[in-house]
């Protein structure tokens, strides 16, 4: 995903609520299921790191995210990740992430 394209997401991003809270246990299996049901639903979530106030865990602990879930991570803002994954069903697709920068410009 291009620059434009996370950009574009967090703007998107910016009027949400988190929907996902990583607390001091870190990454456990529930936090990957509750994430993984989150992107089902919504596509594009914050997820929240409640405990973890260093950059370079909250940098590892989104990109884990990341890979397990099969999601982008389109930025981490203080302490808050946003992901985004399209739904598998194209009809259910709520998101429309421009392909070239003109687009997003319209």
């Amino acid at each position: 995903m291009q620059g434009f394209q996370r950009k574009y997401l967090r703007g998107l991003a910016h009027g949400i609520k988190p929907t996902v809270f990583v607390g001091q246990k870190g990454l456990t299996e529930a936090v990957v299921a509750s994430t993984d049901e989150a992107l089902n639903a919504h596509e594009l979530i914050k997820v929240k790191f409640i405990d973890f106030k260093e950059k370079e865990a909250k940098v590892e602990i989104s990109g884990e995210l990341e890979k397990v879930t099969g999601s982008t991570l389109a930025g981490i803002i203080g302490h808050m990740a946003i992901l985004y994954r399209p739904h598998k069903d194209p009809k259910k697709r709520r998101i429309v992430v421009p392909k070239t920068k003109k687009e997003m410009d319209r």
